[in-house]
């Protein structure tokens, strides 16, 4: 049974961000509502997003807090808030309460401290929490049952995704942190140091403390800051640190029991009174007609649906049929067979694709006229229905017809769900999800929103039909009639929704080109690379997992013997008791309530000096790796094929680029043997190698490409160490003789200059003067005039039409590269610079598998392509095979587009992943 989950909302973080983040919108009166418009927004999309039972949204309150009175220079530089946004301050508060928040402010603590605080009461209770923030400084919160989320990203960071993130796992945050300061709280770091040498120490070193330790070791003039911060940095990693045990009772009701945190309803009414007040039409008119009467349902069920509305009305001109007998059923089919265009939409009893089961089926034939065959409703008022299997093997000759023309929203899914039932779905010629993603991949692809976008009317929605959270029913229990509404009209709107994109798409050739070439081929696909799924060595992760059991118990007798006494090695309070009452160690900080801490920084001290400690710190590092990796990996393994089948996302994001979850193959982390050692896992079976295959140096071959640069070119074309030769140019030196530092700088500016990074990033990531990288900049420009007028012209081309392409065609909008302020402006400037190369390289990689699938099915190979990855692509190869792969795949993979410098793509070999890497 999955944990309850507790979601946390950083307020006071969002409530910032969606004031610089909006336009200066005004409302009725004239008052600000930018701030107010992005904070209702957010709390919107996260009651959808995030199925919490409960919640707070949680502010900073006004007056100093412990930090102050530590360090009274802290934010002493902050600018003070916008009369703007001040204004917006109790509208906000007074809409979140409305959408059925609680709010929660503690004086003299900051929200940092009360989300940490909450964060740790509910893990240790039993619940999931998500944290749903913008700040950086909260990944130190997450760990195996806290995950950060940013609803202004998308962005989502688990422990892997910290680490990949920041180059830090989650428990070094706060010494990261610490290393480079944070100047918006004017909390002083070490000089000069940014994230890439923050996480460089602290890999090399181990903490903070084993940075400070080495500190005479460390050369340069990074060495010589360090050196002159020592006495500063305790205070400065004070400072940043997140409070987990403050006193929240008087502010939480019953603290540290959470029910009074439960979500509420949405109170309608006041929303209606409010969005009238300040102007917001569009959530009026939803509020409005949901207030509106309803027509009772028929009634059926018992008392079932009492809770749920009505469906809207269809369009008067709609015809939505029920088939409930052959006579019916086979008149439909005429009209299937028929139709130069089927729309078609399964209604299903998972959302899990390779385990969902058909409830029933609609088809649309032209706009107004639909049909639901119900199959599996149950239920004492459900009607007779036609038998699945037969209805399915009556269907089954024309859905796995090639040339009757197939149209649905993501129709990935139902081709898995039809694959589960033994039927190949062919003929499959549009998605209208993917339609919406070549037109407008910035905006959301939900069939709900596109028809309100393109037909004025969303539809009745799932939760409207089967309610929300733990009263939500499964489809099978759903009256037939009010299913029957719900399925054909998304069949119906589907269709009408193909009818406003496609002549869009046509009317482009870029786009088209995109559609059809690339992301329809690549949707087919990937439902392959799906269902083959990858082989995991359960028996090696359990076997980890074993001994990591054993190592912990071990570990926990040791504590015990120490102690003089059992405690609970997860629970700060008993660790607090044992170590400063019982044992009487040196307490090194307290809490916030002046409690003794006993956070990590303590115990990383505490454990230089005494055993108990260092068992501890073993105990709870042992217990992330069993938890996160070795236990869950096995427990995802499909029962039936004995293989982990990942879902990929791909209308997700705006450059193209794929995306996976469940699990998340992108985000295992393969800096550190951890994730190594996860990767072995990934394994080929008997017989079968493992092979990897990715482009090298793909976006710089595509920026020499795009910009036409002389010296890039030549280094591609020549074959050159490309950083080697960058920086030969730049520092005026024969190739031969640079350094292995002016590589490094090379390559950073290479890679800097992908990503829009000017003279401040470049000098945070080389440790340097501002001005130094200022002229590193320069010469490189000099240099490489190419890459100058490419960056220039793109930021004006972009500025001009509000978007960039990339090479195939594929559009990336940039709202903010018009109606931006400055940060906002300079933001989408550096995005226009990157994503023409991410995005064609994105492009490149699905034009990569297509080509190599086509191959692979040509020539009646029985190699497989088992994941993708960023720019990776992985095989499970029989050895009978491995000879042609490795000539062929390469090839394949650098002919798929005819650049102006060579495509390189490289293999490597193994029985697992992490081997073949």
């Amino acid at each position: 049974m999955s944990k309850p989950i507790l979601l946390l909302v950083d307020g006071s973080s969002y409530l910032y961000r969606a004031y610089h983040a909006m336009p200066d919108l005004r409302g009725p009166e004239g008052v600000p509502t930018g701030a107010i418009h992005g904070m209702v927004a957010m709390m919107k999309r996260l009651r959808d997003q995030v199925a919490a039972e409960h919640a707070v949204c949680v502010f900073d309150a006004k007056g100093p807090t412990f930090r102050d009175e530590w360090y009274p220079e802290y934010k002493a530089q902050r600018a003070p808030m916008p009369d703007a946004l001040r204004e917006q301050i109790a509208p906000i508060h007074e809409v979140v309460k409305l959408l059925g928040w609680p709010i929660l402010e503690v004086p003299g603590i900051e929200a940092d401290d009360a989300i940490g605080t909450l964060a740790r009461v509910a893990a240790e209770a039993g619940h999931a929490v998500v944290v749903s923030t913008g700040d950086k400084d909260m990944a130190q919160l997450v760990n195996a049952d806290v995950t950060l989320i940013n609803t202004m990203s998308n962005e989502s960071l688990d422990i892997a995704g910290v680490t990949a993130k920041f180059g830090v796992p989650p428990e070094r945050i706060i010494d990261y942190l610490t290393l480079m300061g944070d100047t918006v709280d004017n909390v002083p770091g070490v000089e000069k140091v940014g994230p890439k040498t923050a996480a460089k120490w602290i890999a090399e070193y181990g903490s903070l403390d084993g940075v400070i330790a080495s500190a005479d070791k460390i050369k340069g003039v990074a060495g010589e800051n360090l050196r002159k911060a020592l006495d500063w940095l305790p205070m400065g990693r004070k400072l940043v640190t997140v409070k987990l045990d403050c006193d929240l009772s008087g502010y939480v009701p019953e603290w540290p029991a959470l029910e009074a945190l439960a979500l509420r309803e949405v109170d309608l009414a006041g929303l209606q009174d409010f969005y009238t007040r300040y102007g917001f039409k569009t959530w009026l008119k939803e509020v409005s007609t949901a207030l509106a009467p309803q027509p009772a349902p028929a009634a059926s069920n018992g008392d079932l649906f009492a809770d749920l509305p009505a469906p809207a009305a269809a369009p008067l001109d709609s015809r939505y049929d029920t088939i409930l007998d052959w006579a019916a059923f086979e008149a439909w089919l005429a009209k299937l067979r028929a139709a130069p265009l089927v729309a078609l939409d399964t209604e299903t009893d998972s959302l899990e694709p390779m385990l969902a089961r058909i409830v029933g089926l609609s088809f649309s034939v032209k706009a107004g006229e639909a049909a639901y065959i119900p199959l599996r409703h149950e239920g004492p008022d459900a009607p007779q229905q036609l038998p699945l299997d037969e209805v399915l093997a009556r269907l089954k000759p024309w859905l796995e017809d090639a040339a009757a023309p197939k149209l649905g929203q993501n129709l990935k899914y139902d081709t898995h769900v039809f694959a589960n039932h033994g039927i190949a779905l062919r003929g499959v010629a549009h998605d209208t999800m993917l339609q919406s993603y070549v037109l407008e991949a910035h905006k959301t692809h939900g069939l709900g929103a596109l028809g309100e976008r393109y037909l004025g009317r969303a539809g009745v929605s799932y939760e409207d039909l089967c309610g929300k959270g733990v009263n939500q029913i499964p489809f099978a229990q759903v009256e037939v009639a009010r299913a029957a509404h719900y399925s054909a009209e998304d069949s119906d709107m589907c269709l009408q929704v193909h009818e406003q994109l496609w002549p869009q798409i046509e009317a482009e050739p870029g786009l088209l080109r995109v559609y059809r070439e690339i992301e329809m081929p690549t949707s087919a696909l990937l439902a392959r690379i799906e269902t083959t799924g990858v082989l995991i060595e359960a028996a090696r992760l359990q076997a980890q997992s074993h001994e990591l059991g054993q190592r912990l118990l071990a570990l926990e007798q040791e504590a015990y013997e120490i102690a003089g006494q059992p405690f609970n090695l997860g629970s700060p309070k008993q660790i607090g008791e044992i170590l400063f009452n019982k044992l009487g160690l040196p307490v090194v900080k307290k809490t916030a309530t002046g409690a003794p801490s006993t956070d990590e920084e303590v115990l990383d001290k505490l454990a230089m000096d005494y055993p108990l400690p260092a068992k501890i710190l073993e105990y709870r590092g042992l217990a992330k790796l069993k938890s996160t990796y070795t236990d869950k990996l096995p427990l995802m393994i499909n029962a039936q094929t004995g293989r982990v089948h990942t879902n990929y996302a791909q209308a997700v994001a705006v450059t193209g680029r794929l995306s996976s979850n469940e699990p998340n193959l992108q985000n295992i982390p393969i800096r550190t043997a951890e994730g190594r050692r996860v990767r072995e896992a990934f394994v080929a079976p008997p017989g079968h190698v493992i092979v990897s295959a990715d482009y090298s140096q793909i976006e710089l071959r595509i920026m020499a490409h795009i910009s036409e640069d002389p010296g890039l070119l030549r280094a591609f074309g020549e074959g050159l160490d490309v950083h080697r030769a960058t920086a030969a140019e730049v520092f005026n030196t024969p190739v031969g003789e640079v350094t292995s530092e002016q590589r490094r700088y090379a390559k950073t500016i290479n890679f800097g200059l992908i990503y829009g990074m000017g003279a401040f990033g470049l000098a945070q990531s080389l440790g340097i003067e501002q001005k130094a990288a200022r002229d590193y900049i320069d010469l490189y420009f000099n240099r490489f005039a190419g890459v100058k007028k490419y960056m220039d012209d793109t930021k004006a081309r972009a500025a001009e039409l509000g978007y960039v392409e990339t090479l195939f065609g594929r559009r990336i909008y940039l709202p903010e590269i018009r109606g931006g302020n400055g940060p906002r402006k300079a933001g989408a400037e550096r995005q226009s610079i990157n994503a023409p190369m991410q995005g064609t390289a994105a492009d490149l990689i699905k034009l990569a598998m297509i080509a190599v699938q086509a191959a692979l099915d040509a020539q009646g190979k029985q190699t497989r392509i088992v994941m993708q990855v960023h720019d990776e692509l992985v095989f499970e190869v029989p050895a009978a095979e491995l000879d042609w792969v490795k000539a062929e795949v390469p090839r394949l993979m650098a002919g798929v587009a005819q650049l102006k410098v060579p495509l390189l793509a490289e293999v490597g070999v193994g029985t697992n992943w992490d081997e073949a890497h």
